[in-house]
């Protein structure tokens, strides 16, 4: 870390108080993989997000940024977006930030669900969060306001990150509830591959990509606005199905057609699967992800192209 990124974090993260919330220690800056392996799945208690990841690479860079955008994305998530001041701040579809936040002495760990392109565009980025009593989940919901400062630093193995001659590859993208953050990333970033190729004529080559999106209600589903509108804009290369399980009321017309009553099943997933090279991608609760990734494995996806991020 350098002594300007320090003292940056040092200012932003001194609370009323004038004490310092302490940074955690920086991993080694070694190479990132390019593929997540499947982590053990083991019940554990409940852990603190740097606990969790104290073994994950995480960036050195640590990036002053401040809040140009809140909103509600539904009656329990929040939209945050970040303008970053730091210009060597970047990160890749599917990774998380260390989010610190003046005066809350607890380090967020948040999925970013924009593209490493509207970073790169616009310099910023978006989060999705959820109404927790988790210090900062409750900062957000409760005190975040626009030109709020805050610091953020990247974390995470799991992503999608394809290279320019990389062979095509087949995505299946499967979601449970706000799980749906890391692979909204990876569906824009899957978009901006599309727009480059189309625009430019090379770069990496997109196989098909499939998104399996589960939650309780309709109104529970994020971005299902956006998603309906990336169908829409590259039909028959990215097809999204999305799951209820407690649905009571009337779904809209525009979104009928791709709703299905019930958990994402082996039957569903069969049908997306393509002969060769596919790549599956899972974020949900736990017992969601076991689920899944046995139903994968009946359906002959070997285990290293299975890849999870399980955060609760």
């Amino acid at each position: 870390m350098t002594p300007a990124a320090l003292a940056a974090c040092r200012v932003l993260m001194r609370g009323a108080s004038g004490s310092f919330a302490r940074l955690p220690p920086v991993m080694p800056s070694a190479p990132c993989p390019s593929s997540m392996n499947r982590r053990a799945m083991t019940s554990q208690r409940q852990t603190d997000h740097l606990e969790r990841t104290a073994s994950t690479f995480r960036q050195e860079v640590i990036s002053p940024a401040r809040v140009c955008g809140v909103s509600a994305e539904s009656e329990t998530v929040k939209s945050v977006r970040l303008a970053v001041a730091n210009k060597d701040f970047t990160f890749k579809a599917g990774q998380w930030i260390d989010l610190f936040i003046p005066g809350v002495p607890k380090v967020g760990g948040f999925s970013i669900c924009s593209s490493p392109g509207m970073l790169k565009r616009e310099g910023v980025l978006e989060l999705a969060v959820k109404y927790s009593v988790h210090p900062p989940a409750h900062w957000i919901h409760t005190q975040c306001t626009l030109d709020s400062e805050v610091a953020l630093r990247v974390g995470g193995d799991f992503f999608f990150d394809p290279q320019p001659r990389d062979p095509p590859v087949n995505l299946l993208l499967i979601a449970g509830g706000v799980g749906i953050n890391p692979l909204f990333s990876m569906l824009l970033h899957v978009a901006d591959l599309h727009e480059t190729r189309g625009m430019q004529g090379d770069g990496y080559q997109m196989g098909a990509v499939t998104l399996y999106y589960s939650a309780k209600t309709a109104s529970e589903l994020l971005f299902k606005k956006k998603i309906l509108d990336l169908m829409s804009r590259f039909p028959g290369k990215i097809t999204c199905n999305f799951h209820v399980t407690s649905q009571s009321s009337q779904v809209c017309p525009e979104l009928k057609p791709y709703m299905t009553e019930g958990r994402i099943s082996e039957k569903d997933l069969v049908k997306s699967l393509q002969d060769t090279n596919n790549l599956c991608y899972i974020c949900g609760p736990p017992p969601m992800i076991e689920a899944v990734c046995q139903q994968l494995e009946n359906l002959q996806v070997p285990k290293d192209k299975i890849r999870f991020e399980k955060w609760w």
